[in-house]
C-alpha cells in the first residue's frame, strides 16, 4: 500500500537522489574500513585496554555497516520497479501527466487530480457544447471516414459502400442544395396535403396525415410505434406503442417555465423563423408557432417523467390490434397500422405491447378536443423538424442559433464534411463501417478483446459469490446470465461479406446529385426494413450501432453487450499499453455493459432475454434496499447548483460501480497469472493506481453550463465528474492504493455496494 504522504513524492527526482545518496556511501565506506585497521596496527601496543576495546567495537560498527549498506542497495536495485520504455509507453506517460493536477490531493477530490490539467488543457472548442476523449476519438474516425468516402478511386468496392459515397457525395453537394432552397420541403407539405400556414385550414384529413407523416416520415407527433423483441418472449419480433418525444429535449423545459424561460423562447423563435423561410408571413407564423409551443406544453403534462418508468414489469401491456382503438379512440387503428407496416398483412388480432397507457388514453382526448387545423400545423411542424438539416444555407443558421442558446454553444463555421459523414453514418453505416473497419481495424484486436470480455465476465461471477444480500438460488442463475451473454466484438459480421452487405442496401436507391430525395428514399427503405422484421426471429447481426461508433451498448432481449470497433482504440485502448490502462479505459467500459445485465431494469430479464420473475422475493428486497443507497449518494450530488437525479440515473450509476469493481478484479486476476507489468516512466503511480487513472481520464471533460442543465434534465448517465468520483468513493480498492484516511471524501465511511 503507498500512503499518501510518501505518494506525493514518487517522482523521477526522488529516485535520482536515492541513487546519488548510494554512490556516495559505496565510495567512502571501503576507504573507512581500510583506513582504520593500517591505523590501529601502526599504534595498537600504545593503546589502553579500554581504547583497544572501544577501537574493535568501532571496527565492527563499520564492518556492519558496509554489509548493512550492501545488502540494502541489493536489494533497492532488485526491487525498483521495472520501467517500460518502449516509445508508446513513454508517449502515453506523457498524456497521463499532462491530465494531472498534482496540486489536488486524489483522496479529496479524485476527478480534479485525475483530470485538471486535461480540463486546463482543453478549452471548449468552437461551436462544441461538450467535449471529452469520447468526442475527441469520434473527430477522429470522421476523418477516416470523410477520407474513405471522398476516395473515388477505391478498387473492389462493393455496391453497398458506392452507395455509401454517392450518398456522402449528394450531401457535399452544396450548390444544388443552395438552388433548391425550401422547394424539396414546400412540395413534401403539399403532397402530404397542406398546412395552414400559407393560407385558410379547414380540411378534414387527421387521420390520413397522420398516417402519412408516421409512415413515411419517422414523424410520430402524438406517440411512437416501432418493432422490436417482445420483452416477455424475447424470439419474436413485435409492434410496440410508447409515448413520443417532444420538440425541446424533456417535459421539464415546457413546464417549469420560469427557469426555461430563454430556451422557450429560442425555440419559439427557431419555429417561427422556419415558418417564414417555408413562404409564411411573420405575423401569421408567429400566430401558428405560439398555438403549437402551447400545445406541445399540453402534450409535454401528459408525458410520464423517464425516472418513473423504469420499471418495465409495470407498464408492460400486451394487447390486440383492436384494443387500442377502446384505449385511444381518436386514432383509426387498423389503417394506421396497415399503413406503417405495410405490405406486411394485419388483421385485429395482431399482438401489440403498449409502453404508454395512461399516456394514450390521455392524447387521445386532447386528440378529440383540439382544433383540426392545430392538430395538422403541429403534425406538419414535426416533419419540418426533421427536414431542417437537410435544406439550404438558412435553414442550417436558423438551427444554428437555436441550439446556440440550447446548449450554450459559441457560433461557429462547422464544415460540411462533418455533417455529411455524421449523416452517412446514420443511412448507411454498415456499408460505410466496413469500409473503415477493412482500413482501421486489426483483426487481432478482436480477439483480444473478447479474451479481455471473458476476463471481465470471470471476475463478475466470482464476485456474484461474495454477494451477501442474494439468496444461493437466485445467484446460481444470476452466474447462468452471465454465463449467457453474448459477447459482439468491433462489427457483425455480414459487413465483411459483399454479396450480403449489398442484399441488406439493395431496396435503397441513392443519387448523387439529390440529397433530399436520398433523405426521402432512405426513410422509406427504413420503413420496409422495420415492417420486415415483423414477427421474425430477433438477427444477432442487427446492431443497433455502427462499426465507427464510439460508444458500446448492453441489450437486455438479446442478452448481448456490443462493442463497436471505433471504440476499440487509444485513449481505451492499445495493444502496446501497460494492461492497467487498458483494464482501467475498455475493461471498465465492457464491465459497465455487463453490469447492466443486473442493473434495476437489466435484471428482471433472465438468461434468454425474457422479462419474467426469475429471482426469489428475498432478493428483489435486498436489491431494491441495496440500490436505494445510490439514489441517494447520487442525489446529494449537484451541479450548477442543480441536483442530480439519482432514480433517473440509477442503472448507469449501478453500471459504472459493477464495472469499475470488475475490471480491478480482472486486473488483478492477469497480474496473478503473467505477474506484474512494467510501470510507466515519470509517472510515479504504481500499476494499481494507474488503473484508476486511466479510468477516470476516460471521462475527463468540459461542457457548457447549458448542456450541463440539459443533461441533468434528460441523460440517464450522470455528469462525468461523478461517474468518477461516484464510482472511485465505493472502492475499497482505489483507497487502499491510494492511502486514503478514513472519512476522507473519497474514502467515506458508508459506500454503496452492490456487485
Amino acid at each position: 500500500m503507498t500512503k499518501m504522504s510518501t505518494y506525493n513524492r514518487a517522482t523521477l527526482d526522488e529516485e535520482d537522489l536515492v541513487d546519488s545518496a548510494g554512490d556516495d556511501v559505496y565510495q567512502t565506506s571501503p576507504m573507512l574500513v581500510t583506513l582504520l585497521p593500517s591505523r590501529a596496527s601502526a599504534c595498537w601496543p600504545d593503546k589502553t585496554q579500554r581504547e583497544r576495546r572501544l577501537l574493535i567495537l568501532v571496527c565492527v560498527l563499520s564492518v556492519a555497516v558496509f554489509i548493512s549498506l550492501i545488502t540494502a542497495g541489493v536489494f533497492y536495485k532488485q526491487n525498483r520497479p521495472v520501467l517500460c520504455l518502449t516509445e508508446p509507453c513513454v508517449t502515453v506517460a506523457s498524456v497521463v501527466m499532462g491530465a494531472l493536477d498534482r496540486s489536488v490531493d486524489p483522496c479529496e477530490d479524485f476527478y480534479n487530480f485525475a483530470c485538471g490539467g486535461w480540463v486546463k488543457n482543453n478549452p471548449l472548442p468552437e461551436g462544441k457544447s461538450r467535449w471529452g476523449p469520447f468526442s475527441n476519438l469520434w473527430e477522429h474516425n470522421m476523418l477516416v471516414m470523410k477520407h474513405l468516402l471522398e476516395n473515388r478511386t477505391m478498387k473492389g468496392l462493393s455496391e453497398a459502400e458506392e452507395k455509401a459515397q454517392r450518398y456522402y457525395q449528394a450531401c457535399m453537394n452544396e450548390t444544388k442544395i443552395e438552388e433548391l432552397g425550401a422547394k424539396p420541403l414546400q412540395e413534401l407539405i403539399s403532397q402530404i396535403g397542406g398546412w395552414g400556414l400559407t393560407g385558410p385550414w379547414d380540411k378534414d384529413n387527421f387521420q390520413e396525415v397522420l398516417r402519412t407523416v408516421s409512415a413515411n416520415y419517422r414523424a410520430s407527433p402524438f406517440f411512437t410505434v416501432f418493432v422490436n423483441p417482445d420483452s416477455k418472449n424475447s424470439n419474436s419480433n413485435i409492434i410496440q406503442v410508447d409515448q413520443s418525444s417532444l420538440g425541446l429535449p424533456s417535459r421539464d423545459y415546457y413546464l417549469n417555465k420560469t427557469e426555461n424561460a430563454k430556451y422557450l423562447m429560442a425555440y419559439l423563435n427557431f419555429l417561427v423563423e422556419l415558418g417564414v423561410l417555408l413562404g409564411g408571413s411573420p405575423e401569421m407564423s408567429q400566430t401558428l408557432m405560439e398555438e403549437i409551443v402551447d400545445f406541445e406544453t399540453t402534450l409535454a403534462a401528459l408525458t410520464v417523467p423517464q425516472e418513473e418508468r423504469r420499471d418495465e414489469e409495470l407498464i408492460y401491456h400486451k394487447m390486440e390490434a383492436k384494443d387500442l382503438t377502446t384505449l385511444a379512440p381518436a386514432v383509426d387503428w387498423m389503417p394506421f397500422l396497415t399503413e406503417v407496416f405495410a405490405p406486411v398483412p394485419l388483421n385485429e388480432s395482431e399482438p401489440v405491447v403498449v409502453y404508454a397507457k395512461e399516456y394514450l388514453q390521455k392524447v387521445s382526448d386532447v386528440i378529440t378536443k383540439t382544433n383540426k387545423s392545430l392538430l395538422n400545423n403541429y403534425m406538419i411542424m414535426k416533419v419540418v423538424r426533421r427536414m431542417v438539416s437537410y435544406l439550404d444555407q438558412r435553414f442550417q443558421d436558423a438551427e444554428q442559433r437555436f441550439l446556440e442558446v440550447m446548449y450554450g454553444t459559441k457560433k461557429s463555421c462547422t464544415p460540411r464534411w462533418k455533417l455529411c459523414v455524421s449523416d452517412t453514418d446514420s443511412a448507411l453505416g454498415f456499408a460505410l463501417g466496413a469500409m473503415f473497419v477493412k482500413d482501421t481495424f486489426a483483426e487481432d484486436s478482436k480477439a483480444i478483446a473478447e479474451e479481455m470480455v471473458a476476463e471481465i465476465k470471470g471476475s463478475f461471477e466470482d464476485s456474484l459469490q461474495g454477494v451477501s444480500w442474494m439468496d444461493p438460488e437466485t445467484k446460481k442463475a444470476a452466474k447462468e446470465k452471465a454465463d449467457a451473454i453474448y459477447n459482439m466484438v468491433g462489427y457483425p459480421e455480414f459487413i465483411m461479406n459483399a454479396t450480403r452487405l449489398d442484399k441488406v442496401f439493395n431496396d435503397y436507391e441513392v443519387v448523387s446529385e439529390l440529397y433530399f430525395q436520398n433523405i426521402m428514399q432512405y426513410y422509406n427503405f427504413s420503413a420496409r426494413v422495420t415492417a420486415d422484421q415483423l414477427r421474425k426471429t430477433p438477427n444477432r447481426n442487427q446492431w443497433s450501432m455502427t462499426p465507427p461508433t464510439v460508444n458500446a451498448y448492453y441489450n437486455p432481449t438479446k442478452n448481448e453487450m456490443v462493442l463497436p470497433a471505433g471504440i476499440l482504440q487509444a485513449p481505451f485502448y492499445s495493444r502496446s499499453w501497460p494492461k492497467a490502462l487498458n483494464f482501467g479505459g475498455i475493461g471498465v467500459v465492457m464491465g459497465h455493459e455487463l453490469t447492466h445485465a443486473f442493473d434495476d431494469q437489466g435484471r428482471e430479464y433472465d438468461k434468454d432475454g425474457n422479462m419474467r420473475p426469475w429471482w426469489q422475493n428475498s432478493s428483489v428486497e435486498a436489491f431494491k434496499k441495496q440500490t436505494q443507497c445510490l439514489v441517494e449518494q447520487y442525489g446529494n450530488y449537484t451541479i450548477n447548483q442543480e441536483p442530480l437525479n439519482g432514480r433517473h440515473t440509477l442503472g448507469e450509476n449501478i453500471a459504472d460501480n459493477g464495472g469499475l469493481n470488475a475490471a480491478y478484479k480482472a486486473y488483478v486476476n492477469w497480474i496473478k497469472k503473467n505477474g506484474e507489468e512494467a510501470a510507466l516512466p515519470a509517472v510515479g503511480m504504481t500499476n494499481h493506481q494507474l488503473f484508476f487513472i486511466g479510468f477516470a481520464q476516460v471521462w475527463c471533460s468540459v461542457r457548457t453550463p447549458e448542456s450541463s442543465h440539459e443533461g441533468v434534465i434528460t441523460d440517464p448517465h450522470s455528469p462525468s465528474r461523478f461517474r468518477v468520483i461516484g464510482t472511485v468513493s465505493n472502492s475499497r480498492e482505489f483507497s487502499k492504493h491510494f492511502g486514503c484516511k478514513a472519512d476522507a471524501p473519497m474514502n467515506p465511511k458508508h459506500k454503496c455496494e452492490l456487485w
